[in-house]
């Protein structure tokens, strides 16, 4: 038996953070999601430092779900970390924001982002999103090895 992915979402607002939680619930994702509220706890979860230094209780990530605009250290810092580390490089980020802005996407992809995605408005629209992350990032796409 294959067992579910592993899920970091980095996000500041709670209440999207509990709109993503509940959405992957609704679509019945088996998924576990672990949250990181901000830039720096997303850093010390995925280079172990700190309360995440047991990798048996905090493993690595198969997929991060990250936002761009978070207070101290933002989320293109969080991309460019992740992609400038040897074991980390080829974790599949996949950015997960409210902004249109062309140079946010620019950056996003010059740093390293597998994916650039809009956060939606509505639930429904929300729902089809995560079923779409899940269907590829999870089920469909070939992981690299990270070693």
């Amino acid at each position: 038996m294959i067992r579910p992915a592993s899920i970091l979402l980095v996000e500041d607002n709670p209440m999207d953070v509990e709109l993503i939680i509940d959405a992957f619930k609704e679509v019945r994702l088996e998924n576990k999601i672990q949250v990181a509220r901000n830039g720096k706890e997303a850093l010390e979860f995925l280079f172990g430092e700190g309360k995440y230094a047991d990798r048996n209780q905090y493993p690595l990530p198969d997929i991060v779900l990250l936002d761009l605009k978070m207070p101290g250290i933002d989320g293109h810092e969080v991309l460019k970390r992740i992609k400038g580390a040897d074991k980390l490089k080829r974790l599949p980020v996949i950015i997960l924001t409210s902004s249109r802005d062309e140079g946010d996407r620019a950056m996003s992809y010059d740093s390293g982002a597998n994916s650039y995605l809009v956060k939606p408005v509505s639930f429904d629209d929300f729902l089809k999103v995560v079923k779409q992350v899940s269907d590829y990032w999870l089920m469909l796409n070939i992981e690299p090895p990270l070693d």
